[in-house]
């Protein structure tokens, strides 16, 4: 019983840590991407 009340618990963070996993790849790929600065922006300098 304690090992298949083991197996459930491993067989669950397997789903959570490869979604996690998948969410960090993701967020890795969107981050390694420079946006091109759109024609309508202005670089405006801040005044201290």
């Amino acid at each position: 019983m304690a090992v298949s009340i083991a197996l459930a618990v491993s067989n669950r963070l397997q789903v959570i840590a490869t979604a996690f996993l998948c969410l960090m790849a993701a967020h890795l790929v969107l981050a390694s991407c420079t946006p091109e600065p759109a024609p309508y922006a202005a670089r405006v300098g801040v005044v201290r």
